[in-house]
C-alpha cells in the first residue's frame, strides 16, 4: 500500500494504482464465452469507481463481500468518459488501521448548523397542531440522529452522509422564500412536506458502511415508509395532546409524501394533487437535478473538453465552457 493515499478524484487515465477503496457492490457477470468476470464499485470520501477483473471464479471471490475494505492493484484507463480500474489483484484487509474518513463521503456543510436550521423552520411553524406533529419527530433522537447522517441517494444526488439534511434544508429555504409569491400555498404544509417528503429513507438506505438498499427498502421504498412514520408519529402526537389530530391534515401530508416524484412513471403512486404538492414535486426535482448537473462537471475527469461526456442517465453532455 501505498503511504500517500491517492484518491478517487486523482486517479489519471494510465496510472497503475495499489489502494485500499471500500467496496460498495460486487457483481460476477458472465461474458459471451460464459467467463466470469467482476464488476466492484469502490468508493472513497472523493468518489465512486467501477473496478473490471477478468477471468474470476466464483470460489476466488468468495473472500470479498459488499461493505469490506478492499486493497486493489490494477491500471486506470477511460472508458466512454468516466475512469476505471482494470484490476489484477483485490483482496480483503482489515479495516482496524484505516481511517473511517477516508471512505465515507460527507457534506461540505455543517451539519450541526443546518439541523439547527431545519429546527427553526419547523419550529417556526404557526399551525400548533402540525407544529405539535413536527416536534414529535424532532424529538426522536434516534431517528433526527440517522436523519443526520443520511445521503439522499445512493449513487444520484446528495449520495454522501448529511446528503439529505443538506437537501432538506434547501428546499425548506426554497419554500420559505416562495411563500410571498404564492399566497395560495400554505407555506405550514410545505415545509412540514419538505421535512417528511423523503424522511423513509432512513430506513429505505444502510448509510453506516457502503451506501446501499435495505430489504425493507427495496421491497416497500421510501414513499410508503414515510407515510408508515406518519402514522407513528400521529398516533403519537394524539397521545401527548389527548387530542384527536385533524384528519385532513394529515391527509394532505401523506399525499405530499405520496406524489412528490410526480409522475407515476418515476414511482408516484399518486399524481400531485393540492397546489403545496405541484410545488414541492418541482421544488424537489429542482434541486435534485441542479446539483446533479453541477456535481457532474465538478467530477467529469476529461479537463481539456469543454463538454463532459454523454451521461446516459441526464440523456445528453453538458457543456462545461472554455474555463
Amino acid at each position: 500500500m501505498t503511504m500517500t493515499r491517492r484518491y478517487v478524484q486523482d486517479l489519471q487515465d494510465g496510472e497503475t494504482i495499489e489502494e485500499v477503496f471500500l467496496l460498495v457492490d460486487k457483481q460476477l457477470r458472465a461474458n459471451r464465452n460464459a467467463d466470469l468476470y467482476l464488476l466492484a464499485t469502490m468508493r472513497d470520501k472523493t468518489g465512486i469507481i467501477n473496478g473490471l477483473m477478468w477471468n474470476v471464479s466464483e470460489e476466488s471471490m468468495a473472500q470479498i463481500s459488499a461493505g469490506d475494505h478492499v486493497q486493489i492493484k490494477g491500471k486506470v484507463q477511460l472508458y466512454q468518459g468516466s475512469l476505471q480500474v482494470i484490476v489484477t489483484r483485490i483482496t480483503k484487509v482489515a479495516s482496524d488501521n484505516l481511517d473511517p474518513e477516508d471512505f465515507q463521503p460527507t457534506s461540505s456543510q455543517n451539519v450541526s448548523e443546518l439541523l439547527e436550521q431545519l429546527k427553526s423552520r419547523l419550529l417556526g411553524i404557526d399551525d400548533p397542531q402540525l407544529r405539535s406533529l413536527m416536534e414529535c419527530f424532532l424529538i426522536d433522537e434516534d431517528l433526527m440522529d440517522s436523519f443526520s447522517r443520511a445521503p439522499a441517494g445512493v449513487k444520484a444526488h446528495h449520495a454522501y452522509q448529511g446528503g439529505l439534511l443538506e437537501h432538506v434544508v434547501r428546499l425548506m429555504e426554497m419554500a420559505w422564500r416562495i411563500g410571498d409569491l404564492y399566497p395560495e400555498v400554505d407555506t405550514n404544509l410545505l415545509l412540514a412536506g419538505v421535512f417528511l417528503h423523503d424522511l423513509g429513507k432512513v430506513r429505505e438506505m444502510a448509510f453506516e458502511g457502503a451506501f446501499t438498499y435495505t430489504d425493507e427498502g427495496q421491497l416497500i421504498g421510501h414513499l410508503v415508509i414515510g407515510v408508515e412514520m406518519i402514522n407513528e408519529k400521529v398516533a403519537e402526537v394524539e397521545k401527548l395532546t389527548n387530542e384527536p389530530f385533524p384528519v385532513e391534515t394529515a391527509l394532505r401530508l401523506k399525499h405530499l409524501v405520496l406524489s412528490h416524484h410526480g409522475q407515476y412513471d418515476y414511482g408516484s403512486p399518486k399524481l400531485p394533487m393540492t397546489p403545496e404538492a405541484i410545488a414541492l414535486h418541482h421544488l424537489d426535482n429542482f434541486d435534485a437535478k441542479v446539483h446533479e448537473f453541477a456535481r457532474s462537471i465538478e467530477d467529469d475527469p476529461n479537463t481539456d473538453s469543454h463538454w463532459t461526456p454523454f451521461s446516459p442517465r441526464l440523456d445528453r453532455k453538458l457543456f462545461k465552457g472554455a474555463n
